[in-house]
């Protein structure tokens, strides 16, 4: 019989921690060869060295684990593979054109101002919103499968959207804390709901707004220039901040050429 490796020796063997094993026992991704039946005890064999280091070095590119139990079930990972390149390759891009929005933040002189405010007055509105709770790291992910699953249902019900896509946020989500989001399409008729899509109506309001050109990433300083025209003006914020979405990004390859109108209901 092949020798057996005691988990804290194939830890070692594999540079894995104890608590990584455990869990990727308990995920299905590498069971130990062998389990006493009476301490509970796992061991390993050194055949089951080149599994973990495959695990390991999928996990040190970020590949979730339902990505990685999926390329171990079968002889061939090539898909997988496939699927979480493009998504490091788009992950490098973004974070090459943070990069290029932090130097341009930081050269930025104090007190210059590059965005146009006006005052709208919008009227009461039939729309069609979902809401939903998410995390910073997968905020554009889920906006953008919110805005999919309320196109879907309002094609579904045979109501057309008439506008521009946009986006509610209710809470204050950054890297340590989540919150809601709203996305929503106005509609001309009152929508019935199906499922989480519900339809209502966005009261009327009175925003000031701005418009953004560029990468949805690179944003901020428009809320930021918004909420310091709002206290200059002596107005108070009587609502969440709102994203109307001018442009589709499937149209739009270029993120340089998105158009975004920012809003803060005032009073």
């Amino acid at each position: 019989m092949e020798n057996l490796l005691p988990i804290g020796r194939f830890s070692d063997v594999c540079r894995l921690s104890i608590k990584a094993l455990r869990l990727y026992d308990e995920l299905g991704l590498l069971h130990p060869a062998r389990v006493d039946a009476s301490s509970g005890y796992r061991y390993y064999t050194y055949t089951q060295a080149n599994r973990a280091e495959a695990i390991r070095v999928l996990r040190s590119l970020d590949m979730p684990l339902d990505d990685i139990r999926e390329a171990l079930a079968g002889d061939d990972p090539t898909a997988v593979l496939e699927r979480h390149r493009v998504r490091l390759e788009a992950e490098l891009d973004r974070r090459t054109r943070m990069l290029s929005y932090l130097r341009r933040l930081i050269e930025r002189k104090e007190g210059v101002m590059p965005y146009e405010i006006t005052v709208k007055e919008l009227p009461s509105q039939h729309v069609a919103t979902l809401t939903r709770r998410t995390s910073a790291a997968t905020l554009g992910e889920d906006v953008g499968g919110c805005f999919a699953a309320v196109g879907a249902a309002l094609g579904a019900a045979g109501v057309p959207p008439v506008g521009p896509p946009y986006l509610v946020m209710p809470d204050v989500i950054d890297q340590e804390t989540p919150g809601r989001i709203v996305v929503g399409f106005p509609v001309a008729v009152p929508f019935p709901g199906n499922g989480e899509v519900v339809g209502e109506e966005a009261p009327a309001m009175t925003v000031a707004s701005t418009v953004h050109r560029g990468p949805y990433e690179e944003v901020r300083p428009a809320y930021h220039t918004l909420q310091g025209w709002i206290q200059e003006h002596g107005h108070q914020v009587t609502g969440p901040l709102r994203e109307i979405y001018l442009t589709d990004p499937n149209c739009t390859p270029d993120p340089a050429d998105y158009v975004t109108e920012v809003q803060y209901p005032i009073g």
